[in-house]
C-alpha cells in the first residue's frame, strides 16, 4: 500500500503534461507498507539508490549520499544484533 500526503499543492495539467505550479517551500511524505522487495545499487557517481516495492507494483526510490547509507546500514547492524528484530 502507497499512501502520499501532498501539503497543499497545486498541479496544472496542459496538453498531458503534469507541472506543478505555485510555490517552491510546499513538502510532500511518501509511505510505502508492506513491501516485498528491496534493492540498492550504486546510482551516478557517489551515492546509493535504495527501491522498495510492494506486492501491487507501487515502487519508491530514495537516493542517498554515502555518509546516510553507512548510517543506514550501521543502524540495520545494530537491530539485528540487540533486538533480534530480524528473528
Amino acid at each position: 500500500m502507497l499512501t502520499i500526503d501532498l501539503d497543499q499543492f497545486m498541479f496544472e495539467l496542459k496538453d498531458g503534461a503534469l507541472k506543478h505550479v505555485g510555490a517552491s517551500n510546499k513538502t510532500a511524505t511518501a509511505k510505502l507498507y508492506d513491501v516485498e522487495a528491496v534493492d540498492a545499487r550504486e546510482f551516478g557517481d557517489e551515492r546509493v539508490k535504495l527501491t522498495f516495492e510492494d506486492g501491487e507494483g507501487n515502487e519508491v526510490e530514495v537516493a542517498v549520499d554515502p555518509p546516510e547509507a553507512k548510517s543506514l546500514a550501521r543502524t540495520l547492524e545494530s537491530l539485528e544484533e540487540e533486538s533480534g528484530v530480524f528473528e
